[in-house]
């Protein structure tokens, strides 16, 4: 069995990127488990002097983020662009990774939905994670990243992306990803 962990970049409740991640999680392909973390709005602001290199006194949230990660074999992330950028949030997140060293070598990919009204289409964002990236070690996974763009009403009342098109691209991202974290696949 192949461990995914989805993280959204979003804290918003109609974020598409969430919707894109719970399509993901309800159509993983059979022999992947695709678990969502959604502590991003919990975890404390970034503080080096509050990340001791023995773990002791670690935080309880970024402790269940590092456990998270620690448990998956590959990670599946979206994220909208802010203000040309990475969200704040999120960014949090990322930075709760550098030193914990989780997914140094793990495969990562992200699905870009950022629809036309995005003045980069998401690519700044993308630009800035790609790079954040480097600095924890993630192995990118160029075939399983993906730009789908994506709008509110794409998402049905059930939560999930309708467009057979966009279901059919996320399961293939997905299957990608699983095989590279399995050994199977090319990779990034």
């Amino acid at each position: 069995m192949t461990k995914l962990l989805l993280i959204s970049g979003s804290l918003r409740g109609g974020s598409t990127n969430s919707a894109t991640l719970r399509t993901a999680a309800a159509l993983a392909p059979a022999g992947v488990e695709a678990e969502i973390y959604d502590g991003m709005g919990r975890l404390p602001h970034f503080n080096p002097d509050d990340d001791p290199a023995d773990g002791v006194g670690l935080d309880a949230e970024v402790a269940a983020l590092r456990a998270a990660l620690t448990d998956a074999d590959a990670l599946l992330l979206s994220t909208p662009e802010y203000a040309g950028a990475l969200p704040g949030s999120f960014k949090n997140l990322l930075d709760w990774t550098v030193g914990g060293g989780q997914t140094d070598g793990m495969p990562v990919a992200w699905l870009n939905v950022s629809g036309a009204a995005a003045p980069s289409g998401g690519a700044d964002a993308h630009d800035s994670l790609r790079k954040v990236l480097g600095f924890t070690g993630a192995r990118i996974v160029e075939e399983a990243c993906l730009r789908l763009p994506l709008a509110r009403s794409d998402v049905g009342a059930d939560g999930l992306i309708t467009p057979a098109p966009a279901r059919k691209a996320i399961v293939a991202a997905l299957n990608v990803l699983a095989a590279t974290a399995s050994g199977l696949g090319g990779g990034g």
